[in-house]
């Protein structure tokens, strides 16, 4: 291992310890930036080949091993840049926790993030997929993201509405070898619209006895149901939702939603569309708590594919696309993985 100060490179590392899925895997090179400013240099060391960038590895699949270099992200500070009378911009390097964010915000009265209590990952992940959990995506809340454009070999600062967030979506996602995040800042309102009314947030409030819920609670109350949905990777090896939800022409959705009156719609990224429930989809057609070998569907939610210890990339991928393409012949309804795939293509 090659240690310089702000960064380190080791050889043939293991990647293991780096997804949330445990898959074995290994990098050539796997550089580590605790110094986001020494990136350039570092770079330089690497090389131009390939380059993939893991966080806590919860939004990836390695279905073969990288090729080229891995680069993760140290810097884990946090900060209030500006303090405003109705919000603040708040700072956070791409290697904190996104979990650690969202509760330190709370900490400092801050509100918005509530609803993306207890998603896996890093702040630098964050944009690339725009989380979203519960009614909440985190491009609401984005003021700008701060990286380094591999193409113009330059440092950039790209405002919201440049990093086009949409749902599950950003520029990045588009482009995703050209930005290499290093760090992301927030508009966070002092006093925020809580939203109450997805997936059962109401009820858990209500066993949780709250009866006029502030931001903390709406935390608590997703931080318990998902405990209680999702597996724990710590334990059980996953990448937490696998699938998107599809999203199809409001009649198109409405002609389904006639056929199976059961099924889940939420509105859609604008009027002219609806979103279906993927878990609905996927359970309707026998997948939950369905094992091939090691890889298999959490009984708890069928959105969820784990790992029961040695499955490979390559076993739940080809697991995965089993799901989707029965999915398609029974409902006529594409669905689509949320994780980069790494080492195949869907």
């Amino acid at each position: 291992m090659t240690s310089t100060g702000p960064w380190w490179l080791a050889e043939n590392a293991s990647l293991q310890a780096l997804n949330t899925f445990h898959i074995v895997a290994h990098a050539p090179r796997l550089l580590h930036v605790a110094d986001p400013e020494a990136l350039p240099e570092a770079l330089a060391v690497v090389g131009d080949g390939p380059l993939l960038v893991l966080g806590s590895g919860s939004n990836v699949l390695l279905a073969a091993d990288p090729e080229g270099s891995v680069l993760c992200f140290e810097n884990r500070d946090i900060g209030i840049l500006e303090h405003r009378t109705d919000h603040a911009i708040v700072r956070a390097g791409a290697g904190t926790s996104w979990h650690e964010l969202v509760t330190w915000s709370l900490g400092e009265g801050l509100s918005g993030l509530e609803n993306l209590a207890l998603i896996p990952g890093t702040v630098g992940a964050a944009p690339i997929q725009n989380i979203g959990a519960y009614g909440a995506q985190v491009g609401e809340f984005i003021h700008l993201v701060e990286a380094w454009d591999t193409q113009a070999r330059g440092w950039v600062r790209l405002e919201r509405d440049a990093c086009r967030f949409g749902y599950r979506d950003s520029l990045f996602k588009h482009e995703p070898d050209r930005y290499l995040i290093t760090a992301v800042q927030l508009r966070l309102p002092l006093l925020h619209e809580l939203r109450l009314g997805y997936a059962g947030i109401g009820e858990e409030l209500q066993r949780m006895g709250v009866e006029l819920p502030v931001a903390a609670d709406v935390a608590n109350a997703v931080i318990a149901i998902r405990r209680r949905k999702l597996p724990d990777p710590d334990v059980l090896g996953n990448a937490g939702s696998f699938f998107k939800n599809p999203q199809l022409p409001c009649e198109q959705a409405d002609l389904l939603l006639q056929r199976h009156p059961a099924l889940p719609v939420f509105p859609g990224e604008d009027d002219t569309c609806r979103k279906l429930s993927a878990a609905w989809l996927i359970e309707a057609c026998g997948w939950k708590g369905h094992r091939d070998g090691d890889a298999g569907v959490s009984p708890n939610h069928a959105l969820v594919l784990v790992n029961h210890g040695n499955a490979s990339g390559a076993e739940l991928l080809a697991l995965a696309r089993r799901i989707s393409a029965s999915v398609l012949e029974k409902f006529g309804v594409p669905i689509e993985p949320e994780p980069r795939l790494v080492g195949a293509r869907w």
